[in-house]
């Protein structure tokens, strides 16, 4: 039994889809573009460079659409599948999970992105399991702006993993082999815990890392 983890943002996706989706709901009329935008970029640099506030992240993320009736909220992820994500879909990272697949291998997406916004691209590629950070929600089915349990980001991911894999009786020690594709150092911890680790798309930090132990470093978009 094997094994196969991705993570979502740059490294199935040449984009990163929750920031995207802050743009989104800047052009839906959501949101004061320059505000949103200012703020929305000062997070997205935070997490590139390793310190991203999830908590604080996730109440300004939502703010914008998680008091509007769930109708507009669905009506506005089905846009953004169909005009952002969708024309981002590169064959390349879809054969990769192609080829996992035929191999027989257990698939999951591992991401800190939020459920509501990654659940539909998880489909997209055809992988059930996916553990991303998960939006607490009131009585109608709404976001409240805050988590609900382990964020999966950083060490997170980590633990997600591990909860995932306990909750399906299936220990990491019943698998003959754990790869994780990633891209960036938030990945780091989950690279570092699998067997077969492997930047890809990495960024030059992580690249350098993958240098320095010998990883295997995949480019799917050129």
């Amino acid at each position: 039994m094997k094994l196969a983890l991705f993570d979502l943002d740059g490294t199935l996706l040449p984009l990163d889809s929750d920031h995207a989706f802050g743009e989104f709901v800047v052009q839906l009329g959501w949101a004061d573009a320059a505000e949103h935008a200012r703020r929305n970029d000062a997070f997205f640099h935070d997490y590139q460079a390793g310190r991203l506030d999830i908590h604080a992240y996730i109440d300004f993320a939502t703010a914008a659409w998680r008091d509007r009736s769930l109708p507009d909220i669905a009506l506005a992820f089905e846009r953004f599948m169909k005009e952002v994500i969708r024309p981002s879909l590169r064959d390349s990272a879809k054969a990769l999970v192609e080829q996992h697949r035929r191999d027989g291998h257990v698939l999951a997406v591992v991401t800190a992105t939020n459920d509501f916004i990654t659940r539909p691209i998880a489909q997209a590629f055809g992988i059930d399991h996916l553990l991303a950070t998960e939006l607490e929600c009131d009585a109608h089915g709404r976001p409240t702006g805050k988590i609900q349990g382990t964020a999966s980001l950083r060490e997170g991911k980590v633990s997600r993993v591990e909860q995932w894999l306990a909750s399906r009786g299936t220990p990491a020690r019943d698998f003959e082999s754990i790869t994780f594709y990633g891209d960036s150092t938030n990945d780091l911890p989950l690279l570092e815990w699998v067997s077969h680790p492997v930047a890809t798309n990495p960024g030059p930090a992580l690249a350098a890392v993958a240098a320095q132990r010998g990883w295997p470093v995949l480019q799917l978009f050129e």
